[in-house]
């Protein structure tokens, strides 16, 4: 008799758990995700991967190479600059604070830099005029460049040089530091010492009518 009125004691207690939409499990569970959802979350964020491989170890251009690169390039209030394979993006803000450029665009493949560049630009207080862009320079649009400034190899010169004569229009400057563009000859050439290393800086011109076999 005993164990029948505990059998239904506990089968009106079920029922009342079911007509109430609940059980005790499902209280626990509900109570779980309540918790889980308040708690706070924390994310470190992952700088995304390069869009390729960089065709070049990153080695900052002396701040002494960037001066003369401007100097020789005329860099002033007018001119729309553009630094390809751009790095911390010292060539683009300087061309701004030195020389008043109206713009300057850097255009870098490694996501890092990108990031270093910005923080750069923000630090400098040029972020008005100056941009970075995470693109590869291959594929990378830089029509409305009055100046341009280089730090790459000379295999990636000549294979840009065709992109150059095909975007540029006639009269806008090229400057590249430590290497030639092979066949296109430079209309000057300046040494610049720092530290006991002799940099090279060469000056180039679009010309009206680039020869066929510099294409």
């Amino acid at each position: 008799m005993i164990f029948l009125k505990r059998t239904i004691a506990l089968f009106t207690i079920g029922v009342g758990l079911v007509s109430a939409g609940c059980s005790p499990t499902t209280n626990a569970t509900a109570q779980s995700e309540s918790i889980q959802a308040q708690a706070p979350t924390t994310s470190t964020p992952t700088p995304s991967a390069p869009l390729r491989s960089p065709d070049v170890v990153y080695v900052p251009t002396p701040n002494e190479v960037v001066d003369r690169m401007l100097t020789m390039a005329n860099v002033g209030k007018d001119d729309v600059l553009y630094d390809l394979g751009s790095g911390d993006g010292r060539i683009p803000i300087t061309a701004v604070q030195k020389r008043d450029a109206r713009r300057a665009v850097g255009i870098e493949i490694n996501p890092e830099r990108i990031e270093e560049a910005n923080k750069n630009a923000q630090q400098a207080g040029v972020t008005d005029r100056v941009t970075f862009l995470n693109q590869d320079l291959f594929e990378s649009n830089f029509s409305d460049a009055t100046v341009m400034t280089l730090y790459l190899l000379p295999s990636l010169n000549v294979k840009l040089r065709p992109q150059l004569f095909d975007q540029l229009k006639p009269g806008t400057r090229i400057v590249s530091h430590d290497f030639d563009m092979g066949e296109w000859k430079p209309e000057r050439v300046e040494k610049v010492e720092v530290n006991g290393r002799t940099h090279t800086v060469y000056l180039w011109t679009i010309p009206e009518n680039p020869p066929a076999n510099l294409r």
